[in-house]
């Protein structure tokens, strides 16, 4: 499978994902929630600019199913996803506005920069191996922290947890990997856009966790 080997290649990459405190200390309930309200606000603005990289795919899809699975991904962003952050922001005191205007750090700037860019100009499946990062880690790491939450004291962090470990959610990571899987495309041809696309998701756990 040419995911698999793509996974295989970032394991060094993920493995730093999967430990990153940020991570371990949501998951444990021990994360201050200054840090997760800064990431809340950071990751509303990227999944903004992650809906629009979704539908630049779609129109370099190659065929009207890939189409589809492009839109349908773009949409269900900026509705079942976006309206769980907002009932999020809620909780923690926040609003629409301030997510509306806080302004995203050099990390964001630059990773969607890239998803952008690469959904404009490359073609659909290399937009995928960018794009598959993204919600390929948040369900590994749900896999591998998930056990914590029985004892985590945190409403939110649980509630926030709780998508990434629903079975609707690894049956989005699986279709994703399917679509890579089929394309006909080596691992030496994606690598390049699931390597950046994975070191950008390390870098935006690490801004979120120092703040800036």
């Amino acid at each position: 499978m040419v995911t698999g080997e793509l996974r295989r290649r970032a394991d060094e990459i993920w493995q730093r994902i999967l430990a990153h405190p940020f991570v371990a200390e949501l998951y444990a309930g021990t994360l201050p929630m200054d840090k997760f309200k800064y990431y809340l606000l950071q990751d509303y603005n990227y999944l903004v600019n992650f809906a629009k990289a979704l539908s630049l795919a779609a129109s370099r899809a190659p065929s009207v199913d890939l189409m589809k699975t492009a839109l349908e991904l773009a949409y269900g962003t900026v509705t079942g996803e976006m309206a769980n952050y907002e009932a999020l922001l809620k909780e923690v005191g926040l609003s629409l506005r301030d997510a509306a205007e806080a302004e995203p750090n050099r990390v964001n700037v630059s990773y969607m920069a890239y998803l952008k860019s690469t959904c404009a100009l490359e073609g659909f499946y290399q937009c995928m191996a960018a794009l598959l990062p993204c919600f390929w880690s948040y369900a590994e790491i749900a896999e591998r922290h998930g056990g914590r939450l029985k004892e985590n004291p945190v409403h939110v962090y649980k509630k926030w947890a709780s998508v990434y470990l629903s079975p609707e959610y690894r049956g989005l990571v699986e279709r994703l990997r399917a679509v890579l899987d089929s394309s006909g495309l080596s691992a030496e041809e994606l690598w390049p856009y699931f390597k950046e696309a994975s070191l950008y998701e390390l870098e935006f756990w690490q801004a979120a966790y120092e703040g800036h």
